[in-house]
């Protein structure tokens, strides 16, 4: 039986156990800066160490995939995201950002109108344009958006990826995900399939020189593994390799916080190991392997206790990590003077919370907080209890469904397969997304959770289930 065993040790004892003392070195952002910022094609970088002698546009696109107080932590991430690449030099008409939009002013703020991305920072809110909010983060915007295609657009600001042959993109998405899957807000899942699809079209109509694609989400190197070729000047990174899950930070009870503004973890490990690295250095001179490698050392290490982290890896074209940063962030003239040679010296310990349990951690620590006998208490009970719930329905409906198919004695072992890496986890995606469909239709929805089986019903799909048994082992199981 396929058991992670979340539901049964997640006891009101082991959450308050979810993260581990361990003390953070203060990390130092950069200062602000006037409104005025060097102009792209006028930079000359005296002191670079990699070639920054290039003319184009960059154009940034940034994704925060989920909505919901207790998922503060991506739009933390995105908006953080936002000011180094307005430090760094892009202007707005070439920054798209998705993002809910729900967290700011969210009941649960205690600093309305404030997105802070780490223990007492600062305000990461302030200016981030909004292009696509609520119902508009959606997939069907994110893939028109990347195209540059206007036409396929429902609401939202409008802006889209018009670039030409010599531009440079970044992608940063964060979000919920699983195999072969990111999570949206609204709608449907971006499949790998059809994103790295999108790719390939972006890249056949000659609409950029290069494109750069850092990812967050659990399973996040199922989404290139096996799909991204090396031939379409893409370079990507992510959070996690193809079978793991990767973990948020800066949580409740971190040291030194103001108790009030933790009931939600503020950040993603890779994220911000990212992000704070870009605040400090002059990335001019840092090139992309240099990030992947200190955000990589920071990431697996974790906790550095339990050594909770994940596996940073690199897919597409890794020739172009040679490539600075400065190519898609610009960079804040703030750190025109630095100096660093070690690109690891971010905190190297912090404490992390598996990607998939920061919701439950945020639901007990409010229901922890709440007042004896109020509404406020009862109304978090209930959260926490509506989430263990779900967690043990779609646990107990997965494992159902696949003895159902395959018998007691065989169902684990043909649902945990993992296929070699190199390979996409499926073949037929048009099954994958079939059967997905078919099991929500009659058991609800997987919920970011569940999306850790989306590997069980791929390998349905590699084992030739069809979608009438599908219906028919769902509508057992689920009625």
């Amino acid at each position: 039986m396929i058991c992670w065993g979340r539901v049964i040790a997640f006891t009101l004892l082991a959450l308050s156990c979810l993260i581990v003392d361990e003390s953070l070195r203060p990390v130092t952002y950069a200062t602000k800066l006037p409104s005025e910022v060097l102009d792209f094609n006028g930079d000359s970088g005296n002191n670079a160490s990699c070639n920054t002698n290039f003319r184009g546009k960059r154009w940034a696109i940034l994704i925060a995939g989920s909505n919901g107080y207790q998922n503060y932590r991506h739009q933390a991430d995105v908006c953080h995201a936002y000011q180094i690449l307005k430090k760094g030099g892009l202007k707005d008409e070439n920054i798209i950002a998705f993002m809910y939009d729900d967290i700011a002013s969210d009941e649960d703020n205690f600093r309305p109108g404030v997105i802070i991305n780490k223990p007492n920072g600062d305000d990461v809110y302030k200016g981030v344009p909004k292009d696509y909010t609520g119902q508009h983060v959606n997939v069907n915007n994110f893939y028109a958006v990347i195209l540059g295609n206007k036409s396929a657009l429902t609401g939202g600001s409008g802006k889209v990826v018009d670039s030409g042959p010599n531009d440079h993109i970044f992608i940063y998405y964060t979000d919920h995900g699983g195999p072969g899957v990111l999570v949206m807000p609204n709608g449907e899942y971006a499949y790998a399939n059809d994103l790295n699809n999108v790719l390939k079209k972006k890249h056949a109509a000659k609409a950029y020189k290069s494109m750069v694609f850092y990812l967050e989400s659990c399973e996040s190197g199922s989404i290139f593994e096996g799909l991204l070729p090396d031939n379409l000047d893409i370079y990507a990174t992510t959070a996690s390799n193809a079978t793991e899950d990767s973990f948020a930070t800066y949580c409740p009870d971190e040291p030194g916080a103001p108790e009030v503004e933790y009931n939600t973890c503020l950040g993603d490990l890779y994220s911000i190991s990212w992000l704070e690295d870009s605040d400090k250095h002059y990335l001019r001179k840092e090139t992309l392997q240099k990030q992947y490698e200190a955000v990589q050392r920071r990431t697996e290490k974790g906790d550095g206790f339990s050594h909770q982290g994940s596996h940073v890896k690199q897919y597409g074209d890794k020739k172009l990590s040679n490539e600075c940063l400065y190519f898609y962030m610009g960079t804040n003239p703030a750190n025109d003077n630095d100096t660093s040679v070690e690109y690891g010296s971010s905190p190297s310990t912090l404490r992390v919370v598996n990607q998939r349990d920061a919701t439950l951690l945020h639901f007990w620590h409010k229901y922890r907080k709440a007042p004896v006998g109020t509404h406020e208490k009862l109304e978090a009970q209930k959260q926490l209890q509506d989430e263990i719930s779900l967690r043990k329905h779609v646990d107990f409906s997965i494992n159902h469904i696949g003895e159902l198919l395959f018998g007691n004695g065989s169902s684990s072992k043909v649902l945990e397969t993992i296929r070699p890496s190199g390979q996409p986890i499926v073949d037929d995606w048009n099954c994958f997304k079939m059967l997905v469909s078919t099991y929500e239709k009659y058991c609800g929805s997987l919920s970011k959770y569940g999306t850790q089986y989306l590997r069980a019903i791929a390998n349905m799909c590699n084992a030739g289930v069809t979608m009438e048994q599908m219906v028919t082992t769902s509508t057992q199981t689920c009625s």
